[in-house]
Protein backbone atom coordinates (compact mmCIF):
# COMPACT_ATOMS: atom_id res chain seq x y z
CA UNK A 1 0.00 0.00 0.00
CA UNK A 2 1.27 3.45 -0.93
CA UNK A 3 1.87 6.12 1.69
CA UNK A 4 -0.46 8.92 0.51
CA UNK A 5 -1.25 12.23 2.18
CA UNK A 6 -4.79 13.43 1.48
CA UNK A 7 -5.31 17.20 1.55
CA UNK A 8 -8.54 19.13 1.27
CA UNK A 9 -9.97 22.49 2.36
CA UNK A 10 -12.54 23.25 5.02
CA UNK A 11 -15.43 23.60 2.60
CA UNK A 12 -15.47 19.79 2.63
CA UNK A 13 -17.52 18.18 5.36
CA UNK A 14 -15.01 15.76 6.86
CA UNK A 15 -16.88 12.91 8.54
CA UNK A 16 -15.89 11.49 11.90
CA UNK A 17 -13.86 8.65 10.42
CA UNK A 18 -11.64 10.92 8.33
CA UNK A 19 -11.34 13.49 11.12
CA UNK A 20 -9.26 10.92 12.97
CA UNK A 21 -7.41 9.57 9.94
CA UNK A 22 -3.65 10.21 10.33
CA UNK A 23 -3.13 10.90 6.61
CA UNK A 24 -5.96 13.41 6.06
CA UNK A 25 -5.19 17.13 6.39
CA UNK A 26 -7.62 20.06 6.15
CA UNK A 27 -6.51 23.59 5.24
CA UNK A 28 -9.02 26.11 6.64
CA UNK A 29 -10.69 28.81 4.56
CA UNK A 30 -10.85 32.18 6.32
CA UNK A 31 -14.07 33.99 7.19
CA UNK A 32 -14.04 37.76 7.66
CA UNK A 33 -16.93 39.06 9.73
CA UNK A 34 -17.11 42.58 11.23
CA UNK A 35 -13.37 43.04 10.57
CA UNK A 36 -12.56 39.87 12.52
CA UNK A 37 -10.93 36.91 10.78
CA UNK A 38 -11.88 33.35 11.71
CA UNK A 39 -10.59 30.01 10.50
CA UNK A 40 -13.40 27.86 9.18
CA UNK A 41 -13.99 24.89 11.45
CA UNK A 42 -11.32 26.06 13.91
CA UNK A 43 -12.39 29.41 15.35
CA UNK A 44 -16.01 29.48 14.23
CA UNK A 45 -18.76 26.85 14.07
CA UNK A 46 -21.83 27.15 11.80
CA UNK A 47 -24.02 27.78 14.86
CA UNK A 48 -21.75 30.63 16.02
CA UNK A 49 -21.67 32.08 12.49
CA UNK A 50 -25.44 32.24 12.10
CA UNK A 51 -25.80 33.85 15.53
CA UNK A 52 -23.20 36.48 14.66
CA UNK A 53 -24.88 37.19 11.32
CA UNK A 54 -28.03 38.34 13.13
CA UNK A 55 -26.17 41.27 14.67
CA UNK A 56 -23.47 41.76 12.04
CA UNK A 57 -23.01 45.25 10.63
CA UNK A 58 -21.22 44.10 7.47
CA UNK A 59 -21.52 41.43 4.81
CA UNK A 60 -19.33 38.45 5.74
CA UNK A 61 -16.67 37.35 3.27
CA UNK A 62 -14.48 34.32 2.77
CA UNK A 63 -10.81 34.24 1.84
CA UNK A 64 -9.04 31.32 0.21
CA UNK A 65 -6.01 29.76 1.91
CA UNK A 66 -2.81 31.38 0.69
CA UNK A 67 -0.18 29.75 -1.49
CA UNK A 68 2.12 29.99 1.53
CA UNK A 69 -0.25 27.93 3.71
CA UNK A 70 -0.31 25.10 1.19
CA UNK A 71 3.41 25.37 0.56
CA UNK A 72 4.20 25.06 4.26
CA UNK A 73 2.04 21.96 4.52
CA UNK A 74 3.48 20.36 1.38
CA UNK A 75 7.02 21.04 2.53
CA UNK A 76 6.23 19.42 5.87
CA UNK A 77 4.67 16.30 4.32
CA UNK A 78 6.88 15.70 1.29
CA UNK A 79 9.44 13.56 3.13
CA UNK A 80 6.88 11.46 5.01
CA UNK A 81 4.75 10.34 2.05
CA UNK A 82 5.18 8.71 -1.34
CA UNK A 83 2.53 10.94 -2.88
CA UNK A 84 0.23 13.83 -2.01
CA UNK A 85 -3.31 14.09 -3.41
CA UNK A 86 -5.07 17.41 -2.85
CA UNK A 87 -8.83 17.65 -3.53
CA UNK A 88 -10.52 21.06 -3.42
CA UNK A 89 -13.73 23.02 -3.77
CA UNK A 90 -14.70 23.91 -7.33
CA UNK A 91 -12.17 26.26 -8.92
CA UNK A 92 -15.13 28.21 -10.37
CA UNK A 93 -16.25 29.15 -6.84
CA UNK A 94 -12.98 29.72 -5.01
CA UNK A 95 -9.30 30.41 -5.61
CA UNK A 96 -8.39 27.59 -3.21
CA UNK A 97 -7.56 25.19 -6.03
CA UNK A 98 -5.28 27.81 -7.60
CA UNK A 99 -3.43 28.40 -4.31
CA UNK A 100 -2.93 24.67 -3.89
CA UNK A 101 -1.75 24.25 -7.49
CA UNK A 102 0.74 27.12 -7.29
CA UNK A 103 2.21 25.71 -4.08
CA UNK A 104 2.55 22.25 -5.63
CA UNK A 105 4.66 23.67 -8.46
CA UNK A 106 7.34 24.55 -5.90
CA UNK A 107 7.65 21.02 -4.50
CA UNK A 108 9.71 18.18 -6.01
CA UNK A 109 7.44 15.48 -4.56
CA UNK A 110 4.64 14.37 -6.95
CA UNK A 111 1.48 16.21 -5.92
CA UNK A 112 -1.84 15.62 -7.66
CA UNK A 113 -4.24 18.58 -7.45
CA UNK A 114 -7.87 17.69 -8.20
CA UNK A 115 -10.71 20.13 -8.84
CA UNK A 116 -13.80 18.49 -7.31
CA UNK A 117 -16.07 20.81 -9.35
CA UNK A 118 -18.39 20.78 -6.34
CA UNK A 119 -18.26 21.41 -2.60
CA UNK A 120 -19.17 19.91 0.78
CA UNK A 121 -19.40 16.17 1.52
CA UNK A 122 -18.90 14.93 -2.07
CA UNK A 123 -15.28 16.11 -1.70
CA UNK A 124 -14.93 13.90 1.37
CA UNK A 125 -16.48 10.98 -0.51
CA UNK A 126 -13.78 11.35 -3.17
CA UNK A 127 -11.09 11.09 -0.48
CA UNK A 128 -12.75 8.05 1.07
CA UNK A 129 -12.87 6.31 -2.29
CA UNK A 130 -9.20 7.12 -2.89
CA UNK A 131 -8.25 5.66 0.49
CA UNK A 132 -10.27 2.53 -0.31
CA UNK A 133 -8.53 2.12 -3.65
CA UNK A 134 -5.12 2.53 -2.03
CA UNK A 135 -5.92 -0.15 0.55
CA UNK A 136 -6.87 -2.44 -2.33
CA UNK A 137 -3.40 -2.01 -3.83
CA UNK A 138 -4.37 0.26 -6.73
CA UNK A 139 -1.53 2.09 -8.50
CA UNK A 140 -1.30 5.85 -7.97
CA UNK A 141 -2.19 6.79 -11.56
CA UNK A 142 -5.29 4.61 -11.42
CA UNK A 143 -6.33 6.10 -8.08
CA UNK A 144 -6.08 9.64 -9.47
CA UNK A 145 -7.82 8.65 -12.72
CA UNK A 146 -10.71 7.01 -10.87
CA UNK A 147 -11.22 10.05 -8.64
CA UNK A 148 -11.18 12.38 -11.64
CA UNK A 149 -13.81 10.24 -13.37
CA UNK A 150 -15.96 10.26 -10.23
CA UNK A 151 -15.86 14.06 -10.18
CA UNK A 152 -17.89 14.11 -13.39
CA UNK A 153 -20.39 11.58 -12.02
CA UNK A 154 -21.48 13.73 -9.09
CA UNK A 155 -24.93 15.28 -8.94
CA UNK A 156 -25.77 17.98 -6.44
CA UNK A 157 -28.90 20.09 -6.00
CA UNK A 158 -29.32 22.84 -3.41
CA UNK A 159 -32.19 24.96 -2.11
CA UNK A 160 -30.45 28.13 -0.98
CA UNK A 161 -31.65 29.47 2.36
CA UNK A 162 -30.73 33.09 1.61
CA UNK A 163 -30.67 34.45 -1.93
CA UNK A 164 -29.48 37.75 -0.45
CA UNK A 165 -26.32 36.15 0.96
CA UNK A 166 -25.65 34.22 -2.24
CA UNK A 167 -26.09 37.35 -4.35
CA UNK A 168 -23.87 39.43 -2.05
CA UNK A 169 -21.15 36.78 -2.34
CA UNK A 170 -21.07 37.21 -6.13
CA UNK A 171 -22.21 33.62 -6.80
CA UNK A 172 -25.63 34.67 -8.16
CA UNK A 173 -26.13 37.29 -10.84
CA UNK A 174 -28.45 40.26 -10.38
CA UNK A 175 -31.18 39.05 -12.77
CA UNK A 176 -31.45 35.69 -11.00
CA UNK A 177 -31.55 37.46 -7.63
CA UNK A 178 -34.27 39.94 -8.61
CA UNK A 179 -36.47 37.24 -10.14
CA UNK A 180 -36.08 34.99 -7.13
CA UNK A 181 -36.59 37.63 -4.46
CA UNK A 182 -39.48 39.57 -6.03
CA UNK A 183 -41.49 36.53 -7.08
CA UNK A 184 -40.64 34.59 -3.91
CA UNK A 185 -39.31 31.76 -6.02
CA UNK A 186 -37.20 29.01 -4.49
CA UNK A 187 -34.56 28.25 -7.12
CA UNK A 188 -32.93 24.84 -7.09
CA UNK A 189 -29.23 25.34 -7.71
CA UNK A 190 -27.00 22.72 -9.32
CA UNK A 191 -23.40 22.51 -10.46
CA UNK A 192 -22.66 22.74 -14.17
CA UNK A 193 -19.01 21.79 -14.71
CA UNK A 194 -18.14 23.48 -11.43
CA UNK A 195 -20.27 26.59 -11.93
CA UNK A 196 -23.52 27.31 -10.07
CA UNK A 197 -26.58 27.19 -12.32
CA UNK A 198 -30.33 27.34 -11.74
CA UNK A 199 -31.80 23.89 -12.40
CA UNK A 200 -35.43 24.68 -11.61
CA UNK A 201 -37.66 27.28 -9.97
CA UNK A 202 -40.51 26.48 -7.61
CA UNK A 203 -42.73 28.61 -5.36
CA UNK A 204 -42.23 26.97 -1.98
CA UNK A 205 -39.65 24.98 -0.10
CA UNK A 206 -42.09 22.08 0.22
CA UNK A 207 -42.38 21.88 -3.56
CA UNK A 208 -38.62 22.19 -3.90
CA UNK A 209 -38.05 19.25 -1.55
CA UNK A 210 -40.60 17.23 -3.50
CA UNK A 211 -38.66 18.12 -6.64
CA UNK A 212 -35.55 16.62 -5.01
CA UNK A 213 -37.40 13.31 -4.75
CA UNK A 214 -38.53 13.49 -8.38
CA UNK A 215 -34.99 14.20 -9.59
CA UNK A 216 -33.62 11.34 -7.49
CA UNK A 217 -36.26 8.92 -8.81
CA UNK A 218 -35.44 9.87 -12.40
CA UNK A 219 -31.72 9.35 -11.78
CA UNK A 220 -32.25 5.96 -10.11
CA UNK A 221 -34.13 4.77 -13.19
CA UNK A 222 -31.11 5.56 -15.37
CA UNK A 223 -28.13 5.01 -13.07
CA UNK A 224 -26.99 2.76 -10.26
CA UNK A 225 -26.97 4.85 -7.08
CA UNK A 226 -26.00 3.31 -3.75
CA UNK A 227 -25.58 6.35 -1.48
CA UNK A 228 -27.29 9.70 -1.11
CA UNK A 229 -25.96 12.67 0.90
CA UNK A 230 -28.30 15.20 2.50
CA UNK A 231 -26.63 18.51 3.35
CA UNK A 232 -28.02 21.23 5.58
CA UNK A 233 -27.15 24.66 6.96
CA UNK A 234 -28.20 24.82 10.60
CA UNK A 235 -31.45 22.88 10.78
CA UNK A 236 -30.78 19.15 10.72
CA UNK A 237 -34.47 18.40 11.31
CA UNK A 238 -35.27 19.24 7.68
CA UNK A 239 -32.62 16.81 6.52
CA UNK A 240 -33.95 14.11 8.84
CA UNK A 241 -37.50 14.48 7.49
CA UNK A 242 -36.19 14.22 3.93
CA UNK A 243 -34.01 11.26 4.92
CA UNK A 244 -37.03 9.32 6.19
CA UNK A 245 -38.96 10.03 3.00
CA UNK A 246 -36.09 8.83 0.80
CA UNK A 247 -35.59 5.69 2.90
CA UNK A 248 -39.27 4.84 2.61
CA UNK A 249 -39.29 5.36 -1.16
CA UNK A 250 -35.89 3.79 -1.86
CA UNK A 251 -35.11 1.26 0.90
CA UNK A 252 -31.89 0.07 -0.77
CA UNK A 253 -30.24 3.49 -0.60
CA UNK A 254 -27.81 4.41 2.16
CA UNK A 255 -28.82 7.96 3.18
CA UNK A 256 -26.29 10.08 5.09
CA UNK A 257 -26.70 13.60 6.51
CA UNK A 258 -23.99 16.23 6.96
CA UNK A 259 -23.88 19.96 7.76
CA UNK A 260 -22.51 22.50 5.32
CA UNK A 261 -19.26 24.04 6.48
CA UNK A 262 -19.13 27.51 8.01
CA UNK A 263 -17.45 28.93 4.91
CA UNK A 264 -20.38 27.74 2.79
CA UNK A 265 -22.94 29.02 5.30
CA UNK A 266 -21.56 32.53 4.77
CA UNK A 267 -22.81 32.40 1.18
CA UNK A 268 -26.00 30.36 1.48
CA UNK A 269 -27.69 30.88 4.86
CA UNK A 270 -28.86 28.69 7.70
CA UNK A 271 -31.99 27.34 5.93
CA UNK A 272 -30.04 25.85 3.04
CA UNK A 273 -30.58 22.17 2.24
CA UNK A 274 -29.04 20.05 -0.50
CA UNK A 275 -28.94 16.55 -1.92
CA UNK A 276 -26.07 14.83 -3.69
CA UNK A 277 -24.94 11.45 -5.02
CA UNK A 278 -22.57 9.81 -7.47
CA UNK A 279 -23.93 7.99 -10.50
CA UNK A 280 -22.27 4.64 -11.18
Amino acid sequence: MLKIAWITDSSACIDEELQHHPDVYVVPISIILDNQEYRDGVDLTPYELYNKLKSSTSQPKTSQPSVGQFLALYEKLQYSYDYIISIHVSSKLSGTYSSSFQAAQQIQKPIYIIDSKVTSYPMTALISEGIRLNRAGTEINDIVSTIQKLVDKNKMYVIVGSLEQLYASGRLNSIQFVVGSLLKIKPIITFNNGTLAIYDKVRTERKALHRFLTILKEEIQNSKISEVYLLYGLHSDKAQVLKRKIESLFPSLNVLTFPFSTSLGVHTGEDTIGISWFNN
